[in-house]
């Protein structure tokens, strides 16, 4: 009951906002460089020996990383249910090819070893590049759509309305900005794939990653500035017109939102929030460094700090929003009215606190267990090997 008491409601919205973007960027730093690797796999292999050392590398880790992402979901669900509700009945069709995707992956490590053909092999190799590079793609694209807003708009009682045809809705993401946020995202998976190849990886194999790795990271870099730049010049933000209740309904109809401000003003309220994507800056251009030097445990630790800081500076300086709405702004969900109550934040707080321990100790231990390269060796001499 103290516990209770001493976590009030506008602590607890914010301590979930925290957790949620924590989710996102350990799946991103996870299943991130597993992604990337699926999409560099038909061009750092050149033979069938060498695409099952890459396979190799995550293979036994991918489903573990995956977790993230159903934790991010789950924490979507039950702590931001209008979010859940407005960002899955949008994105529906874009949510289903990130699915379809991602089944691809788990398909084809389990059945392109099943024949004995080439064909066969590098059918399933080009499914596990899709199985990478789309979601890595798509997740970039949402990002961009979110910071633009989204066109929606709630009814009074707090049904959200779509306008347009489901295929309509899916084209209408891929606009110009969205794309940049995209191929951003590629770029930086594939760097954060190449820095998990040159650690994990040795020969011919460690050397296309790396050549490939410092051409993403210079990329990432120059795709981050170009995106920067556009949010701050051309892409229109929201502010709150009335003060917020920080303790109040979660009702988002009660706060009046206005559009065509800069999103840049954040940075003028909160200057500290610029050390966001100075990081992602940093860590990117150290990342690149690393990878042409030869670093291999650095350059991974770089590119971590890199994606760290990219995906916190979307959500820091679009603080307290969390979902802006392009067609109706005072539809717009902020940190503030979108939340679950005040008891279901608390119950879900302390479950995280037992659980999320287990979760980083049990992950910490599978990497310490599969420290170490792959070679061809490994994958030639080994009955025991999957893939």
């Amino acid at each position: 009951m103290i516990l209770y008491e001493l976590f009030s409601y506008d602590l607890l919205r914010v301590v979930w906002w925290l957790l949620l973007g924590v989710l996102l960027i350990g799946f991103a730093l996870t299943d991130g460089f597993d992604m990337g690797v699926g999409a560099l796999l038909p061009f750092v292999g050149r033979t069938d020996v060498e695409r099952r050392v890459v396979i190799n590398t995550i293979g036994p880790v991918w489903e573990g990383n995956q977790v993230w992402f159903i934790l991010g979901g789950g924490a979507i669900f039950a702590a931001w249910p209008p979010l859940y509700a407005v960002s899955f009945s949008g994105f529906y069709l874009a949510m289903f090819l990130i699915l379809a995707a991602l089944i691809l992956r788990p398909v084809g490590f389990k059945y392109r070893s099943k024949r004995d053909s080439a064909a066969w092999r590098s059918g399933w190799d080009w499914a596990l590049f899709i199985g990478g590079a789309v979601p890595a793609l798509v997740f970039g694209v949402a990002v961009g759509n979110v910071l633009q807003g989204v066109p929606f708009e709630l009814t009074q009682d707090l049904y959200p309305l779509y306008p347009g045809s489901a295929f309509g809705k899916l084209f209408g993401l891929l606009n110009p900005f969205a794309l940049l946020c995209g191929l951003v995202s590629l770029s930086m998976l594939l760097t954060h794939g190449a820095a998990w190849l040159s650690i994990k990886t040795e020969g011919f194999v460690q050397t296309r990653a790396q050549n490939i790795g410092a051409m993403t990271g210079v990329l990432t870099i120059v795709l981050y500035a170009v995106a920067g730049l556009w949010l701050a010049f051309g892409i229109d933000g929201y502010a709150l017109v009335t003060e917020a209740a920080p303790d109040g309904p979660s009702n988002p109809l009660y706060t009046e939102v206005t559009r065509g401000v800069s999103w840049m003003a954040a940075y003028a309220d909160r200057p500290w929030i610029a050390i966001a994507p100075g990081l992602g800056f940093l860590g990117m251009a150290m990342a690149v460094r690393a990878i042409r030097s030869g670093g291999e445990v650095s350059a991974l630790l770089w590119s971590k700090l890199g994606i760290f800081g990219a995906i916190s500076s979307v959500g820091l300086t679009m603080f307290p929003f969390i979902l802006p709405s392009s067609l109706s702004p005072d539809s717009s969900l902020t940190v503030w009215d979108a939340s679950s109550s005040h008891q279901t934040l608390f119950v879900m707080l302390v479950a995280t606190v037992i659980f999320m321990p287990i979760i980083l100790a049990y992950t910490a231990w599978v990497y310490r267990v599969l420290w170490g390269k792959v070679t061809e060796d490994d994958v030639t001499g080994n009955s025991e090997t999957l893939y």
